[in-house]
């Protein structure tokens, strides 16, 4: 009995001692990308979302990698409650010979002191190109279907067949032809089409090409796209700055359209933060007036959303935030 009892008890010590899952691991919606056999040459990349589901600001305070084949950047490294950025991981391939795993480590300086470790891996290969490098749509408008191709070849390699193609997203429709076949090579065109209900913003996913050959059974071709919003509002972050109770500050936030429209509303607003459009005319531009009186003090920290008579009663948000002193 004695020794069953010792057995349990060293079990939850050793239970106990274990590492708590990492705060800032949880802040990501993944913490990797395999972007498996990539032709060396063309630039991969892959964007990792954070999202702020906590009640405080986030801030990241560094990025650094391990590699310098590998740069990491980020939109903003302010993150507000309820906003989402990412970080965005762009791996130069001409770089990569075989196997290669890059760490990227995210310092967050707020509201806790952590680290988060992301990491990307790649497997270089000089037996396929790809011309251009990426299906690569620009910036196209919201609502239309844009399409793009690339040729991919298979070099010194006449009996490689593409099996399959598979688009990682769904607002992605994409095909595969063969386009010619010989001793020393074979030709496919790959193209890919937008769906018209692909959501606005910069974003980046894989087209994959499934083959019969062991040594690259699937390669990856990037695509990328940059879809306009309705709306565009500048700052999205409105710094209040540091006010004194009962002092008022005014701030200008400008909103535009892809075509005139009207503010019809704004949300989040009361007796401590107003906003004024100066105009009630259809215009493609608006400059709205943000007017905080500071009555407690403390952290001020305000979302707005702007509402207008766009297509379907486009809205877009703001966030409003200070510090107020006695």
């Amino acid at each position: 009995m004695r020794k069953h009892f010792g057995a349990v008890m060293l079990l939850l010590g050793l239970v106990g001692s274990l590492p708590a899952a990492n705060w800032a691991d949880q802040l990501f919606q993944e913490l990797s990308k395999d972007f498996g056999p990539v032709p060396r040459g063309p630039a991969v990349q892959h964007a990792f979302v954070i999202r702020n589901s906590t009640a405080e600001p986030l801030r990241i305070a560094s990025l650094r990698v391990s590699c310098g084949c590998v740069v990491a950047t980020i939109d903003r490294n302010i993150i507000q409650p309820g906003e989402e950025t990412a970080v965005i991981a762009r791996m130069d391939t001409t770089r990569v010979k075989g196997t290669k795993t890059v760490t990227i480590f995210v310092h967050f300086d707020q509201p806790h002191n952590e680290e988060a470790r992301l990491w990307v891996r790649a497997i270089g290969t000089d037996d396929v190109v790809l011309k251009p490098d990426t299906l690569a749509f620009g910036q196209v408008k919201r609502g239309s279907s844009p399409a793009a191709a690339v040729r991919v070849t298979f070099q010194a390699d006449g009996k490689t067949h593409v099996t399959e193609v598979q688009a990682e997203s769904n607002y992605v429709l994409a095909r595969v032809r063969e386009l010619s076949r010989q001793e020393n090579e074979t030709v496919y065109e790959v193209g890919a089409q937008l769906r018209s209900d692909a959501p606005v913003g910069r974003w980046f996913t894989d087209v994959w090409l499934k083959t019969d050959n062991a040594n690259m059974p699937r390669v990856r071709v990037p695509l990328t796209v940059e879809i306009e919003s309705l709306l565009n509002v500048s700052p999205s972050v409105v710094a209040l700055g540091d006010i004194k109770v009962g002092e008022e500050v005014e701030r200008r936030v400008i909103v535009r359209g892809v075509k005139p429209f009207r503010v019809v509303g704004v949300r989040g607003t009361d007796g401590v933060l107003r906003v004024r459009d100066s105009a009630d005319a259809s215009k493609p531009i608006h400059v709205l007036t943000v007017r905080f009186k500071a009555a407690q003090a403390g952290d001020f920290n305000r979302a707005l959303e702007i509402q207008t008579d766009l297509d379907s009663g486009a809205s877009i948000g703001v966030q409003a935030s200070g510090r107020v002193t006695q």
